[in-house]
């Protein structure tokens, strides 16, 4: 019986039809697999099943998630994020790889939450990492988080009056009302790369997913370690957001919704 796979025609034309068709015949997809999006099991036997093919500069790794997490599509990354995933033959492995070969992408703390602006309530995440980060290639003595962030397009905000501007070829991915990653334009301007993904798929409450598919936008706010912290209420996030703009120390980036 052919596998519940969707192969997206981006993944198709990566891959090349002779490939995808064997996937759609079950020769070369595993009936069981770890989802690369929310590592847990899959059976594209029983449940629909997406291909995501992470493709760097020479290499490329094709893995699987539930459709119900994320489509079918091709992520690209940096070649040296898929070093140690090649030998990869199941999604989690090569999830596993790309956690561990991006580090920059662990020690980012997110938190969402909704912010008042201009009378109106918008769906909101707020980044902080764990610890400074540095340059690479650096002596690793300074946190340039926001210096690296302004030279993405991110912009300084003085106060929380108004909504930030939009940054192109970026946005927030989230499925079935959870927080899976936030993408940024890929190497060469080819696709989109994640910048940040959830581990596990961070649940959003049901104000914030509607008020994010109102206005199919989300605000990124980000800040150096130390600067927010873990706020159980959305009014101390506020206060803590207003202090940091205040002493010049946030930036933030408005991005489309990709997905509900």
């Amino acid at each position: 019986m052919p596998r519940m796979l969707d192969v997206s025609e981006d993944v198709r034309a990566e891959i090349g039809d002779e490939e995808a068709d064997r996937l759609l015949a079950g020769d070369n997809a595993p009936g069981s697999y770890d989802c690369t999006s929310c590592r847990t099991p899959g059976d594209s036997d029983q449940e629909r099943t997406s291909t995501v093919l992470f493709v760097g500069e020479e290499t490329a790794v094709l893995a699987f998630a539930h459709a119900s997490c994320i489509p079918s599509q091709v992520v690209r990354v940096a070649e040296e994020q898929l070093q140690g995933a090649v030998a990869s033959i199941t999604a989690s492995d090569a999830a596993e790889a790309l956690s561990a070969s991006h580090p920059e992408q662990a020690v980012l703390g997110v938190t969402s939450g909704l912010v008042l602006i201009e009378g109106e309530l918008h769906p909101a995440l707020v980044v902080e990492p764990t610890a400074p980060v540095a340059r690479p290639g650096s002596d690793g003595l300074a946190d340039e988080f926001l210096s690296l962030l302004a030279e993405q397009g991110f912009q300084p905000v003085p106060d929380l009056s108004a909504k930030p501007t939009m940054l192109p070829g970026w946005s927030v991915l989230v499925a079935m009302g959870q927080l899976h990653s936030v993408l940024q334009p890929g190497p060469g301007g080819a696709g989109q790369a994640a910048w940040w993904q959830a581990h596990q798929p961070l649940q959003v409450t049901e104000g914030w997913r509607a008020a994010a598919n109102k206005s199919h936008t989300v605000l990124v706010f980000a800040a150096p370690v130390g600067s927010i912290g873990q706020q159980p209420r959305e009014d101390l996030l506020r206060d803590a957001l207003e202090k940091a703009a205040a002493n010049g120390r946030l930036v933030a980036a408005a991005m489309p919704l990709a997905g509900t």
